[in-house]
């Protein structure tokens, strides 16, 4: 039960965010803006909503340009046009079915959109034997999506929420991952990706808002995605249906439609197995991926300036640290290059996730950079996360790593 019982400082921390709807009205007191002060999704600094920055996304690779070519920075001509994470998705999808005509999507009522709207209106605009359900047999989806790729299709199926994923398990990590190697390289599954829903939703419970990447971890042979915005769904996905391995392509629900960007119309491609630095510094690097990167944004908020409720529970010694954030994107494989560069020059290293500490991802980058930072190191690594329970029916805010979580490992580690 000890994992359970917060810190004093995070009771604290909890104690007072919560300070100024548990007091009585006083006139003094002045309501917050109706949007709030603290960036949310829909606000976030990270969003690229503007044209030219869209356009000058780091990493993007244009697909009707020679890739043997200098990149260039030219981006006139080019259009964006404003879209939600769902739709960026599915853009990406009629962009494949349009290049490629060995691929087809298929999986649990896609052919009508899915649950998230992601494939609505392909199956009338590519047809029906290229977009089409499947029955109910997410097992039976994955050794499907196997024997197209084996034949030489580019297989994009779909599991519709992550939490289903295990019947497949057998499959992907047995099958989809190994079949290169069995077979000497004769036969490989590299042109299946496996799209399915992942991440919390704030009302999911047990079997809608679990984070299952941290299982796939262990299987080499797989690649696995977590894009944060439309832009990167977009990008990463392309790249992911194009790679020659199986990729196992996570999207945060709570994103689909939350996160608005400028995607440009054009077709693109983000590196695989790269993370980005978002926000740069020099006295800790906070590590992350998914739908966190936005709550770690707000925390740095909260550091940097907190309001009233906060002051007392946030050193002004510790108000202008310089923390980096860095999306990790790929969980398998992922960056170990970038993320020891820049553990090495802050010192510091806190990982946010909403699986559980158990084993999770952040398990593994914690022992690869003890082993490779433990000179550099100042603190020891901090993992805030979900906790090792199943995700509970009611009070699901209180089972993810939020932003009181993160700014009070954040504290922690600065004053270690």
């Amino acid at each position: 039960m000890s994992l359970l019982k917060p810190s004093p400082r995070l009771q604290k921390l909890i104690a007072a965010s919560v300070s100024r709807t548990s007091r009585p009205n006083s006139t003094a007191a002045s309501p917050p803006p109706p949007d709030g002060s603290l960036p949310s999704v829909a606000t976030s600094a990270i969003l690229r909503t503007k044209r030219e920055t869209a356009l000058r996304t780091p990493g993007i690779v244009w697909a009707d340009e020679d890739a043997s070519a200098p990149s260039r920075i030219i981006v006139g001509g080019r259009e964006t046009r404003k879209m939600n994470t769902y739709q960026a998705i599915r853009d990406a999808m009629s962009i494949a079915l349009a290049k490629d005509e060995n691929a087809v999507i298929f999986g649990e009522d896609v052919a009508f959109g899915g649950v998230f709207r992601c494939t609505m209106g392909l199956a009338e605009e590519f047809g029906k034997e290229r977009v089409f359900n499947t029955p109910l047999t997410e097992q039976g989806i994955a050794g499907f999506g196997i024997g197209l790729a084996l034949m030489g299709h580019t297989a994009i199926a779909e599991i519709q929420f992550a939490d289903y994923i295990f019947p497949a398990f057998d499959q992907i990590v047995n099958e989809a991952a190994k079949i290169r190697y069995r077979s000497g390289g004769t036969y490989n599954a590299g042109g299946l990706t496996i799209r399915t829903p992942t991440m919390s939703v704030g009302h999911g419970g047990l079997y809608h808002s679990q984070s299952p990447e941290g299982f796939f971890m262990g299987a080499t042979g797989l690649k696995v995605v977590i894009p944060r915005s439309p832009i990167q769904a977009k990008g990463l996905l392309l790249s992911s249906i194009r790679d020659p391995n199986p990729v196992i392509f996570m999207e945060p629900k709570i994103l689909y439609r939350s996160a608005v960007e400028q995607v440009p119309v054009d077709d693109y491609e983000l590196p695989l197995g790269k993370a980005e630095t978002l926000i740069p510094g020099s006295d800790l690097t906070l590590l992350t991926w998914g739908t966190p990167v936005y709550h770690c944004e707000t925390a740095l908020h909260l550091l940097d300036a907190p309001p009233p409720e906060l002051e007392s529970v946030v050193p002004k010694s510790l108000r202008g640290t310089k923390v980096e954030l860095i999306d990790l994107r790929s969980i398998l494989p992922w960056d170990v290059e970038t993320v020891v560069e820049s553990v090495n020059r802050t010192g510091r290293l806190v990982i946010v996730h909403e699986a559980g500490m158990t084993a999770g991802v952040g398990a593994e980058i914690s022992a690869e950079i003890q082993k490779r930072c433990f000179l550099k190191l100042q603190a020891p690594v901090r993992r805030v996360t979900g906790w090792d329970l199943p995700v509970a029916l009611q009070y699901e805010k209180f089972h993810i790593p939020d932003t009181i979580r993160v700014l009070d490992a954040i504290m922690e580690t600065m004053s270690y």
